[in-house]
């Protein structure tokens, strides 16, 4: 079994880190169906519109969203590749456990 451990250094460690808070994996879930400004995200959430700024100052750095800005105001989208990092994690656990379960079925076929 591999040993993977929660790391901010890690880009998955990051991700992991930012998606935890409930405010803030609601607010990317948000901006997956389509980019929004911060007045926008805000609606959607029931923090102000300071706090939403921070979650997503914290999504960006996890590699989560991307910024663009339109005139005066940013416009926030989700970033694939961000959830790549985490899908390539997700999917060498469950890779693990699935050798982990054909081990255990193998040994019990010996007994």
């Amino acid at each position: 079994m591999t040993n993977r451990m929660l790391d901010t250094q890690d880009p998955c460690g990051a991700v992991l880190i930012a998606l935890a808070d409930p405010t803030r994996r609601r607010i990317f879930e948000v901006l997956v169906h389509k980019p929004r400004s911060v007045a926008a995200v805000a609606q959607t959430v029931p923090v102000s519109r300071p706090a939403v700024s921070q979650h997503l100052r914290q999504l960006s750095d996890a590699g989560l969203v991307t910024v663009t800005k339109e005139g005066t105001r940013n416009i926030y989208a989700a970033r694939r590749e961000g959830v790549e990092v985490l899908r390539r994690y997700l999917d060498g656990l469950w890779s693990d456990v699935l050798t982990a379960f054909a081990e255990h079925v193998e040994l019990k076929e010996q007994k």
